[in-house]
């Protein structure tokens, strides 16, 4: 559903102004924003993992031990995100997100500063307390980080611009914890570079934040709630209202449940059970990192630059099935000396092990990435941040819930591996539960495999497909898959008008049923469920969605356009009555005619769909040809019908 401050995000630019998600990086409107984020993942990375190393392995705390200090330093960094990401949110929604960036950025110079004397010092106190405060810094700007995007990218953009943020932060704070390890343990002057590094990072994430384009506020009427647990429940309530957003959300804080798992594991996991030293556990987060990053960028490929939530149900099957595998993978290894990388990666079982960490994780990108880009196109610009915000909150609960389960399982006897088995199972099942809860989810996977796997499906003049407002889709009619095709083209759910007799094909009647398709029965047949159709179709048309009708009425029995009906105007009008505008956009499926899901002469006169499979072969070539817009003041049956004729002979 669209609101008026929709109108207000500035996108100044044209859709697929550019080849692919790594141009963004030659642009204003992006590349600062990137390297500001970059600069401050890889700081925060650098700082903790050094004091970490600091702590463990070079200072005698008497009231920390080592084995403390990964847990107490990761509970601190943790901690403001959920006391201040509501204040967050809210100041993100009420001020230029630019401004706030540069706030940030400079509260991260001076927290880097004290640290730096921290370091310099060896002063654990100074040093937790710096925790804390990017902590602080880091829940300050989770909300700008996402809800800046939308703002400046079109929702051809998101996946491809999300993917980007989402490899660049886990590459930093890959980066940030090697170059933490190596520079706290040179030797004299281990403290005084990472003191040095933390400054200079902060410095660089400054300056580019500088050349970040203004970002006005999008709701700077709003008033400020301070106290952090009312308005944290009221985001949470904010959240629940748009109830696709609401289960994407808990979805993106099970994908941080999950990793947090094996992130979480991966020192003891090295040790205990592939017998490495710590260049292993290291090795283990490269291959995490890497695989995440790879997975985030493919999202803009696969998808075809737009919001593909069908790549969702794609990420959690590989998800399960190489957490299971790796369950497997790690059994039985042989009981051998600590070994370094050369050992390690000599031995063929390990390369399995690593294969399954590579291939969970790029799923794990290819679950999360859509999802974040869906929260941002669908939720209302004016409380974007607000939810976002509420999302962080979520995240950092469903982390801390991880800790205690991973660590309850410990206690109750479970190996690593089979902890990792049980993430595994665990994940099958949560995922199954979202996508029964949002069948969205399981009818764009459907849509995509059927787009990618089962037929070469082209789609020309896409960008004439409206990314928000209502709009009435008029396509031709050829197959019982029709509606499954347009899905897979379209960046939003469309709502479908479609014969009743439809609904009783196996699956497919299913399918239509969970995707909300409007059953319309001729007047003279029902007259009760025709109108009550228009009735549904006006609805949606005022919800400010997309709705699509097939306006021949029938699927063609011979592969010819056959005459549109009046439905289209019935539509029309009725919303013209009520003030709408709906434009109509003329739409035309190509070379479908023949395939399996279409009609076909047999011997006898029998003409049938979804007769003798793979009649015109497999991974055979469709297309979609996107006709611009009508206006509604325009609109005529014949005309239309021209239209998309000409859309065919394109």
């Amino acid at each position: 559903m669209t609101t008026p401050a929709a109108a207000a995000t500035p996108v100044a630019h044209e859709a697929n102004a550019h080849a692919n998600q790594f141009a963004l990086l030659k642009q204003r409107r992006f590349a600062p924003f990137f390297w500001t984020q970059f600069a401050g993942a890889a700081n925060d990375n650098l700082f903790k993992f050094a004091f970490t190393v600091m702590v463990t392995y070079q200072l005698q705390l008497s009231w920390m031990s080592p084995s403390m200090a990964g847990l107490v330093i990761g509970a601190l960094f943790i901690l403001p995100f959920l006391l201040f990401s509501a204040t967050a949110g809210q100041l993100t929604d009420k001020f230029d997100k630019t401004k706030i960036i540069r706030f940030v950025k400079n509260l991260e110079i001076a927290i880097m500063v004290l640290a730096a004397w921290g370091f310099v010092r060896a002063d654990a106190v100074v040093l937790l307390g710096c925790v804390f405060l990017m902590g602080l810094h880091s829940t300050l700007f989770g909300p700008v980080k996402f809800a800046y995007l939308p703002q400046v990218l079109d929702a051809r953009e998101l996946t491809g611009g999300n993917g980007m943020v989402e490899m660049g932060t886990f590459v930093a704070i890959l980066l940030g914890q090697v170059a933490g390890g190596l520079l706290v343990a040179l030797p004299q002057v281990g403290h005084m570079s990472v003191a040095v590094a933390c400054v200079l990072l902060a410095l660089v994430g400054r300056g580019v934040a500088q050349a970040i384009p203004q970002a006005p506020a999008t709701d700077p009427a709003l008033v400020i709630n301070w106290n952090p647990f009312s308005e944290t429940w009221r985001n949470l309530k904010l959240a629940h209202g748009n109830v696709v957003v609401f289960r994407s959300l808990l979805g993106i804080s099970w994908m941080w449940f999950f990793g947090a798992v094996f992130l979480s594991q991966f020192p003891s996991f090295a040790k205990e059970v592939l017998h490495g030293n710590e260049q292993v556990a290291s090795l283990l987060l490269v291959v995490f990192s890497i695989g995440i990053g790879v997975g985030s960028l493919l999202c803009e490929t696969l998808s075809r630059r737009q919001v593909e939530i069908g790549l969702v149900p794609l990420g959690a099957i590989g998800m399960s099935v190489f957490a299971i595998d790796l369950y497997f993978a790690s059994r039985g290894l042989p009981q051998v000396p600590e070994m370094g990388i050369g050992a390690f990666v000599h031995q063929g079982a390990h390369w399995r092990v690593m294969a399954d960490l590579a291939l969970l994780s790029l799923f794990a990108g290819l679950y999360s990435v859509p999802m974040y880009a869906l929260i941002q196109l669908r939720s209302q610009p004016t409380h974007r941040a607000r939810i976002i915000a509420a999302n962080n909150i979520l995240n950092a609960l469903f982390m801390i819930g991880s800790s205690v389960i991973a660590g309850a399982l410990l206690g109750a006897g479970f190996t690593i591996p089979q902890i990792f088995l049980f993430t595994g199972i665990a994940n099958a099942v949560v995922a199954f539960y979202i996508f029964l809860l949002v069948p969205e989810y399981l009818l764009r996977f459907v849509a995509w495999v059927l787009s990618r796997f089962v037929y070469r499906f082209d789609i020309k003049g896409d960008e004439h497909i409206p990314t928000e407002g209502a709009a009435v889709l008029v396509c031709n009619h050829v197959s019982f898959i029709d509606a499954v095709l347009l899905m897979a083209a379209s960046p939003r759910p469309i709502r479908f008008i479609m014969d009743h007799r439809i609904f009783k094909v196996p699956v497919l009647g299913w399918l239509f049923k969970l995707a909300k398709a409007i059953p319309i029965a001729s007047q003279k047949d029902d007259p009760a469920a025709y109108e009550a159709a228009f009735a549904k179709a006006l609805e949606v048309l005022r919800e400010g969605d997309l709705l699509a009708i097939f306006p021949e009425g029938a699927i063609t029995r011979d592969g010819e356009l056959q005459p549109f009906k009046g439905g289209v105007m019935k539509i029309i009008e009725s919303a013209r009555a009520e003030g709408l505008e709906p434009p109509v956009i003329p739409m035309a499926l190509t070379n479908l005619w023949g395939s399996y899901f279409s009609r076909i002469e047999l011997r006898g006169g029998q003409n049938v769909a979804m007769a003798k499979p793979f009649r015109r072969g497999f991974y055979s070539r469709v297309g979609l040809n996107v006709g611009g817009a009508v206006p509604p003041a325009e609109v005529q049956p014949d005309a239309l019908r021209q239209r998309v004729s000409g859309l065919l002979a394109a």
